[in-house]
């Protein structure tokens, strides 16, 4: 006889750790049939009042007071009788404009995104997560959107949030690239910089909304001074030193000034406070030295490089953008060669070397551990952690691509202290055990459960012996 479902309610005293793991995942099941559930009756209620009322017998000429239907979800979904729209939100103790979210997004989802829509019916996503990509796509037309679909299908199962809704958002710039361009012109005539009022401790906001590349050099610059002015400010915090640092840049005499006596490797210059001694400095000096130096790794893919696709080009820190954005206005730029991420190799030292560390994050930029969401990467400073642990009486060539995985600090210390392993099996390929003996894979395609055969085939096989299944038995 089948065993009898879990009374969450009741049930839960005296299990294990392993029955209470498998209490989460049902958990997780009938929460996301509960969703669901509450998704697919917002859609029966919209087929229900998806008629005009204008059609119907006896009706004359009508005014703006009467109902009409309204078009909540993108372009090709059915409009929805507005007056029907209250009684539902009532019904679902909700505000009225948050029962036009769920009705505008389940009616995206099945007319306009049907792929992912299979997945959230078949329990194996997130309903959440797929009505966030209905709303960002809505504003593609009904024949583009496909790509978006189609992309967030084939990731939305395996993959975190915040690889999902970066994939969605460069699709949604390949599929209209025009609009895009039309739109980021638009949103550049709103940037503006604004003061707050004056509180009580003589303390103010400034707010501003700028292009991406300005706010990246603000960024670099407060850092910068900051770090010049810490010894002059001894107990403050780091936040306190960059709120005053940001305080200079208001102040371009002195904030020149500051960084002209403070160029790495050169004499420090004696300025002192007079303007002659400044400007004498300033003629001598090229302002260009005086930028903050930062690296930006840009990808693309060789389709967008042939013209084959749209040229939507991923930056390190920034996300998706056109290839065309204007990322180095006001820049010097060096270009260096493009690393070949094929290659190879392997060291005898315990550390990763620097050009060995950027390969690594290079084709990795995210986190290894499962279910991660994309962070450290590049910028994040992560660990570089030895999935099979490191033996310095060990063979050779124990360091490299082969043995190499990017770690949060947290889920670094999880591995280290709190029973978790991981086996490297390929350049881009991970298997986790957790303390109670449970498998992952991580790899290029996001994160996978495991059954435990399939699991511990991979993580116990012979060192130096990768195994691929063709069919991987996933846990339920």
């Amino acid at each position: 006889m089948p065993t009898p479902p879990l009374d969450l309610g009741r049930d839960l005293e005296g299990l294990d750790a392993g029955a209470l793991l498998a209490a989460a995942t049902e958990a997780l099941r009938r929460r996301r049939q509960g969703e669901l559930d509450d998704l697919r009756v917002v859609a029966a209620w919209a087929d229900l009042h998806s008629t005009d009322p204008r059609h119907e017998p006896g009706t004359g000429r009508r005014t703006w007071a009467e109902d009409r239907l309204v078009r909540l979800g993108g372009d090709g979904t059915p409009g929805v009788r507005e007056f029907s729209i209250a009684e539902l939100a009532m019904a679902r103790q909700v505000h009225a404009a948050a029962c036009e979210s769920a009705l505008a997004d389940v009616l995206d989802l099945r007319h306009r995104l049907p792929r992912v829509w299979r997945l959230v019916e078949r329990l194996e996503c997130e309903a959440w997560l797929a009505r966030k990509v209905a709303r960002l796509s809505r504003r593609l037309p009904a024949d583009r959107v496909a790509v978006v679909d189609l992309a967030v299908a084939a990731a939305i199962a395996h993959e975190s949030p915040g690889r999902v809704l970066r994939i969605c958002e460069a699709k949604v710039i390949e599929a209209d690239p025009e609009s895009h361009a039309a739109r980021v012109e638009a949103e550049r005539r709103r940037r503006y910089v604004a003061l707050s009022r004056s509180d009580e401790l003589g303390l103010r906001q400034v707010i501003a909304r700028v292009n991406a590349g300005d706010a990246v050099w603000v960024d670099a610059t407060v850092s910068r001074v900051a770090e010049l002015i810490a010894d002059h400010h001894l107990g403050a915090s780091r936040d306190e030193l960059r709120a005053i640092a940001f305080g200079w840049l208001g102040r371009p005499a002195e904030l020149l000034r500051l960084l002209l006596e403070n160029q790495v490797g050169e004499e420090t210059c004696r300025a002192t406070a007079l303007p002659a001694d400044l400007l004498d400095a300033l003629r001598t000096v090229d302002p260009g030295r005086l930028r903050p130096k930062v690296h930006l790794y840009v990808h693309l893919s060789d389709l967008a490089l042939s013209g084959h696709a749209a040229p939507v080009a991923r930056a390190e820190g920034l996300g998706p953008v056109l290839a065309d954005h204007d990322l180095f206005a006001g820049c010097a730029v060096t270009v260096r060669p493009v690393i070949d991420l094929s290659d190879r190799v392997s060291l005898d030292c315990y550390e990763h070397p620097t050009w060995l560390r950027e390969r690594r994050l290079v084709i990795t930029p995210a986190d290894c551990f499962p279910y991660a969401n994309g962070v450290p990467g590049l910028a994040g400073s992560p660990d570089l952690d030895h999935p099979t642990s490191y033996d310095e009486h060990g063979p050779p060539g124990q360091t490299g691509l082969h043995n190499s995985g990017p770690l949060g600090r947290r889920h670094h210390r999880w591995k280290t202290h709190a029973g978790y392993s991981a086996r490297q099996s390929g350049t881009t390929r991970w298997v986790w055990r957790t303390p109670h003996g449970r498998h992952y894979l991580v790899d290029h395609t996001g994160t996978r459960s495991l059954d435990d055969r399939s699991g511990a085939l991979i993580m116990d096989a012979p060192s130096g012996v990768e195994i691929y299944l063709a069919d991987l038995a996933h846990r339920g």
